[in-house]
C-alpha cells in the first residue's frame, strides 16, 4: 500500500469491518463498491453520527474504489453528516406533503423549545435540528426521524412528549 493511502483498519474498528464485510458479501466480488452506502453509514455510526474525511477514504480503500467516488456519495445524500451532530439528530421533513400538514409549525415548535435553528446543535450537544426533503411517510405527515425511528402525525404535544423522553433517557 503506498504511503499516502489510508489503512482502513487504522480507522474502522473490527466490529465495523465485520459489518461491512457482511454487506460486501451481498454483491459479486467485482462489485464490492456497491456496499459504499452501507460502509459510510457504518463508519458514521462508529464515529458518533458524522463521517470524517479519513473515514470516507478508509471505506473507499476497503471497497477498492477511488476516494472521490465515496466523497460523492457522502456529500450527495442527506443521511451522511460531514460535521459533528448532537446525540439526537432530529431530521424534520419539510417537503410538500409535510409542509401542507404543518411542518412549519413543527419546525417553529422545535426551534423554540430547543433554542436553536435548523442546522444547529444545542450547546449541550444533545440535539441537532436538520431539515430533510422527504422521508417517505407522506401519508402520516408531518413527520421526523430520530436515529432509525420515525415519528409521524406530529403535534406540539407529541413533540414535547418525544423530547421529554429523549431528555430523560427513556427514548433511547
Amino acid at each position: 500500500m503506498p504511503a499516502n493511502v489510508i489503512n482502513p483498519s487504522d480507522h474502522l474498528n473490527a466490529e465495523s469491518l465485520a459489518e461491512l464485510d457482511s454487506w460486501v458479501s451481498k454483491y459479486p466480488a467485482e462489485r464490492k463498491m456497491s456496499a459504499v452506502m452501507a460502509g459510510l453509514r457504518i463508519a458514521q455510526d462508529q464515529n458518533g453520527g458524522w463521517i470524517s474525511d479519513d473515514l470516507i477514504e478508509a471505506v473507499a480503500v476497503y471497497l477498492d474504489m477511488e476516494p472521490i467516488a465515496a466523497y460523492e456519495v457522502a456529500t450527495f445524500y442527506s443521511m451522511y453528516e460531514r460535521d459533528p451532530v448532537g446525540k439526537h439528530k432530529l431530521s424534520i421533513c419539510t417537503n410538500i406533503s409535510c409542509m401542507l400538514r404543518g411542518s412549519d409549525e413543527v419546525v417553529s415548535h422545535l426551534e423554540k423549545r430547543l433554542g436553536i435553528k435548523l442546522g444547529e446543535t444545542t450547546d449541550d450537544g444533545n440535539f441537532t435540528l436538520k431539515e430533510v426533503e422527504c422521508l417517505g411517510a407522506c401519508v402520516n405527515a408531518p413527520m421526523m426521524q430520530i436515529g432509525r425511528q420515525y415519528h409521524e402525525n406530529l403535534t406540539p404535544e407529541l413533540l414535547d412528549s418525544i423530547l421529554d423522553n429523549l431528555e430523560s433517557g427513556a427514548g433511547e
